[in-house]
C-alpha cells in the first residue's frame, strides 16, 4: 500500500467482474437501445461508477461495441452450438428459432444485433461486431444445410440467407409484441419450406 491508499483508502482500484459488468451493460443495450443509454444508465445497470467503466472500458461506444462483442462470444455462439450442433439439421433449426419465442421472463427485449442494426442502418460503419454477428449465422446455418444434403453452393448460399432473413424477421415480430402462437405455427413449415424437406436428413 502508498502513502495515498494509506490516505485515501479509496483511491486504490476498485475490483469487479468484467464478464459481469460486460454482461448487465449488454443487457442495458438491450433493453434501452444505444440512444436510450448513458453513462447514468450504465452506472445503475452495472453497479460502477462513471470513473471506473471509463477507466476500464472507455466511454459509451467502446462500451457499446465491448457489449456486443460479449454478445457474439456468450449468445450468439453458444444459442448455435446449443441447438445447432448436436440434433438433426432439421430438428436443429426448428428448436434455434422456437427459442426466440421464450426470452427468459417473459420479456421481449430482443436481439441486440437485431435492435442495433435497426437503430444504427448504414451509420457507425454498420459496426463490425453487428456484422460479425450476422456472420456467424450464416457459417452456422450453411453448415447446417450441408449437413441436410444440399450439394450446390450457389443454392447453400441462398437458403442460408433466406434463414437469417427469417430469423431476423421472426425477432422484429417477437420485439412487436406479434401472437408468438402464430409465429410457432410457421417456424416448422417455413423453415422446411427454405431447405427443403427432402434434404432435411
Amino acid at each position: 500500500m502508498n502513502d495515498l491508499e494509506r490516505v485515501y483508502p479509496m483511491a486504490r482500484q476498485i475490483e469487479f467482474d468484467e464478464d459481469e459488468a460486460l454482461n448487465r451493460a449488454m443487457h442495458a443495450f438491450r433493453k434501452f437501445g444505444y440512444a436510450g443509454v448513458s453513462i447514468k444508465t450504465l452506472e445503475a445497470e452495472t453497479g460502477l461508477s462513471s470513473g471506473s467503466l471509463y477507466n476500464s472500458f472507455g466511454g459509451k461506444d467502446a462500451m457499446f461495441e465491448r457489449s456486443l462483442t460479449h454478445y457474439n462470444e456468450t449468445v450468439v455462439k453458444k444459442r448455435i452450438s446449443r441447438h445447432l450442433d448436436a440434433q438433426r439439421p432439421i430438428d436443429g433449426l426448428v428448436s434455434l428459432f422456437t427459442s426466440l419465442l421464450e426470452e427468459p421472463g417473459g420479456t421481449a427485449f430482443g436481439c441486440l444485433l437485431t435492435n442495433s442494426a435497426i437503430e444504427f442502418p448504414g451509420v457507425k460503419d454498420d459496426s463490425v461486431e453487428i456484422r460479425r454477428g450476422f456472420d456467424l449465422f450464416i457459417a452456422a446455418f450453411t453448415a447446417t444445410l450441408v449437413r441436410t444434403g444440399v450439394t450446390s453452393e450457389e443454392e447453400t448460399e441462398t437458403k442460408s440467407l433466406r434463414l437469417l432473413t427469417f430469423y431476423q424477421g421472426l425477432l422484429v415480430l417477437i420485439r412487436h409484441g406479434y401472437d408468438k402462437e402464430s409465429l410457432r405455427t410457421t417456424i416448422h413449415d417455413e423453415i422446411s419450406a427454405i431447405i427443403g424437406e427432402d434434404n432435411a436428413h
